[in-house]
């Protein structure tokens, strides 16, 4: 059994706290406001509780569905209600945001009336993805992207509906064993865990990459028999070349695996969802964004995801991202018999 460090021997950086590192971040723009960074200790603190509620959710009973549906016509979950306000209510708060919106509510939420410069953001957030998952102790997670609020805009979704280029920061949570929060806000990608112990999320890996290739895809492959021919000769040429399958039915589980590990993360149309079934730009947008600024790819069809110009709030889309050799390998495939 290794031994465990002396306290000379603990470097630094394990000692980073994300509201340190933020404020050093904010410390080399002289000009900076400070409210980039209250808005993003408010999705700390809110993924903090969020994850104390999932710890809790059987003792609590609050695990279980809701007898209501989402604007996409899902039925809640008990704790998808639960992280939805909890989110609204920490970033409603905060000084810099205009506007939040988030996957679970049909419109987004202006906060202040006045259009005032002195609220230049917004955010939106998926705030419990795979909820499903959580009947049975699975990994659930919270995904979130912050844009700049264009107060030319005639409508608040107007205002939202920006291609993922504009995202200034983006990040995702992760309820598993332990909670993680993986951020960038355009300069690399930085991992974090929350320390129980002191209630805080330390920093643990600066400028994450992902690996260039790994002989494993994530994607629920049950519906193989609806794919496009091109998805199905990519399947064909993996089971081929010797590629393991890895899927946990939550998008956060899924794509945090190939950011740490390499691999392909899909999710194809299929006859039901023949445009893609993830949420643009509460889901497919911010993972873009992690994932190119970690050192991989992501398309949405055959159009890097990044660069859609979204048409409504609530906009659907298909994913191909990770690894940049195993997106290569997608692609190549699609560009032989292109999606319709």
């Amino acid at each position: 059994m290794s031994e465990l460090p002396t306290p000379t021997e603990i470097r630094s950086e394990q000692l980073l706290s994300i509201q340190s590192y933020l404020l050093a971040e904010e410390a080399q723009h002289p000009h900076a406001s400070g409210r980039f960074t209250w808005i993003l200790s408010a999705i700390s603190l809110a993924t903090k509780f969020i994850a104390a509620r999932c710890r809790r959710a059987r003792i609590e009973g609050v695990l279980g569905s809701m007898d209501t549906e989402n604007v996409q016509g899902e039925v809640q979950q008990k704790l998808d209600v639960i992280a939805n306000e909890t989110l609204i209510s920490c970033l409603g708060s905060r000084a810099g945001l205009a506007i939040v919106a988030s996957e679970e509510n049909d419109e987004p939420i202006m906060l202040h009336a006045d259009n005032s410069s002195e609220r230049p953001y917004i955010a939106l957030f998926d705030p419990l993805d795979g909820s499903s998952n959580l009947d049975t102790c699975g990994t659930v997670g919270t995904i979130f992207s912050i844009l700049e609020h264009d107060r030319r805009s005639n409508s608040p979704e107007e205002a939202l509906r920006q291609s993922g280029t504009k995202q200034v920061a983006a990040g995702y949570v992760l309820y598993g064993p332990s909670t993680v929060m993986v951020l960038t806000h355009g300069k690399g990608v930085q991992m974090f865990v929350l320390d129980p112990t002191i209630g805080s999320f330390l920093l643990v890996e600066k400028n994450l990459r992902i690996p260039a290739a790994a002989k494993t895809y994530s994607m629920n492959e049950a519906y193989s028999n609806e794919f496009a021919l091109g998805y199905k000769n990519y399947l064909k040429w993996a089971h081929e070349n010797g590629y393991s399958t890895r899927y946990a039915g939550a998008m956060v589980a899924d794509v945090h695996r190939v950011m740490i590990k390499g691999g392909v993360f899909l999710y194809p149309p299929t006859a039901k969802a023949p445009v893609g079934k993830l949420r643009l730009m509460y889901e497919a947008n911010p993972m873009a964004m992690l994932v190119e600024q970690a050192g991989g790819k992501s398309f949405s069809g055959m159009t890097r995801t990044l660069e859609i110009q979204p048409d409504s709030l609530h906009q659907r889309t298909s994913v191909v991202m990770g690894s940049p050799d195993e997106v290569d390998h997608v692609m190549r495939h699609l560009e032989e018999n292109p999606p319709e």
